[in-house]
């Protein structure tokens, strides 16, 4: 072989070795730098004490994974899925009771936003179920009560004014033409008892029936004929038994006829002074009984089937909010107000100390018919959300499930109960939204962890 063809033969040998070594460096660095950091990221993985759920879940599902096969054992017992299998072997997670988004390995860690110690993660197969510690339930302050038969009431509440009894009202008129010549009460407001003189007037027809009596007294031929028909005459014109009586036995014509009260009241109207000529027609004095007074309620047109006659009732009034007036509904309009579209309900309180004034305003409860014996839980209890109504029910040791109900009449402290419960359980009624929350968050991770 000639010199110049060794030569070029080494030339190519060289040049084949350089372009391999550069092919193994092209493939060889990128490997190695991937491999690395793969290396350093598991390392800082194992490192930290502080999960994500997110992340727990994922090794769960990674666990799940390795063991997809079922495992069985020799002595015949119940298969476990690979879920409750790759459970035992993991490491306990502990959760925070009120952050839920805070996680960890760590049993020695406190939440850093609250400082509460962290509880063990229960298992996820019992999601709708919140376990609490004995320290916890203390600390937010979890109160119970039992679900109770009890007779409610639908309530109707509304707004009235007082209003003067009209079966106490009482008019004096006279039956005759006269003329006022003394005047006992002088004013509006005077407070009277039964049988006080009002005034005294003077009628000619009133002393000629007078007249009358007297002679047929005198006249009497023992048959009584005249003497009864001038004291219906009398009658006739108002003058009282008492006062016939009297006549019979003085025999003496009075020329001033006294009128006298007719009732216990306080005087509403006094339209005379003295002098004023009075027609029968005219009303002289009105008196008014206030011991029992009206109270006019307005009823919505969508509650008119539940008032009835003889319900009972409740009033409260601004200047004394601390008292409760009892009483009864005594009428119902028979139409509605084409305006307000509701009706008058006519309410009767009795009024012994006259506390109740005409024209005052009240905050008016009226009791339609009870349902007796019916399942309830205080209204506290109830957590309402769009489309249903749901209640904390305490499973003791700890234990809270939320249970969707169904309900029925509403009180001012009490909620019927149609379906969902039981009597003799036991309901929340204080921190139960805290509960629902943490049984909503145990929900939403037990349906990523079955994903």
């Amino acid at each position: 072989m000639s010199k110049m063809s060794f030569a070029k033969l080494a030339s190519d040998k060289i040049a084949k070795q350089v372009i391999l070594a550069l092919i193994v460096l092209a493939i060889g660095i990128p490997l190695n730098y991937y491999m690395y950091a793969l290396v350093q990221q598991k390392d800082a993985t194992a490192d930290t004490g502080i999960v994500s759920a997110g992340n727990e879940l994922a090794l769960l599902k990674e666990k799940k994974h390795d063991h997809s096969e079922e495992v069985s054992h020799d002595d015949g017992e119940k298969k476990e899925t690979a879920l409750e299998h790759a459970g035992k072997h993991a490491d306990p997670t502990y959760i925070c009771p009120m952050h839920p988004e805070i996680v960890t390995k760590d049993s020695e860690a406190t939440c850093p936003i609250c400082g509460m110690d962290l509880v063990v993660m229960e298992n996820l197969g019992e999601a709708d179920i919140v376990q609490l510690s004995s320290t916890v339930i203390n600390a937010l302050g979890v109160r119970t009560a039992p679900v109770k038969r009890r007779n409610i009431y639908r309530r109707i509440n509304s707004v009235g004014y007082v209003s003067i009894d009209e079966k106490n009202i009482r008019r004096v008129v006279l039956r005759t033409d006269a003329w006022i010549e003394e005047l006992a009460v002088k004013s509006e407001g005077e407070r009277v008892k039964q049988g006080d003189l009002l005034f005294r007037v003077y009628a000619p027809r009133l002393v000629n029936a007078q007249e009358e009596y007297v002679q047929a007294i005198e006249l009497d031929n023992g048959d009584g004929l005249l003497i009864s028909a001038s004291e219906s005459r009398l009658r006739a014109l108002g003058v009282s038994l008492e006062q016939i009586n009297s006549l019979r036995n003085s025999k003496k014509v009075e020329q001033l006829i006294s009128v006298y009260a007719p009732q216990d009241g306080v005087i509403t109207e006094l339209n005379i002074r003295e002098g004023d000529f009075v027609p029968p027609s005219k009303s002289i004095v009105s008196i008014v009984d206030l011991s029992s007074v009206w109270l006019q309620a307005d009823i919505f047109e969508s509650q008119v089937d539940w008032v009835k006659e003889g319900q009972s009732a409740e009033a409260k009034l601004a200047f004394m909010p601390d008292k409760i007036w009892e009483g009864s509904v005594e009428f119902v309009a028979p139409s509605l107000d084409p305006k307000t579209r509701s009706i008058k309900a006519r309410l009767r309180f009795d009024n012994p100390d006259e506390l109740l004034k005409p024209n005052m305003y009240a905050n008016v409860t009226i009791f339609a018919q009870p349902k007796r014996r019916v399942l309830t839980v205080p209204r506290e209890a109830v957590i309402r959300t769009g489309d249903q109504s749901r209640v904390i029910v305490a499973q003791g040791e700890g234990k809270f499930k939320p249970v969707i109900i169904h309900t029925g009449i509403e009180t001012d402290s009490k909620i019927e109960i149609v379906g969902g419960l039981d009597e003799g359980q036991e309901v929340v009624v204080s921190s139960q939204f805290l509960i629902d929350s943490e049984s909503s968050m145990k929900a939403a991770l037990a349906r990523m962890a079955g994903g």
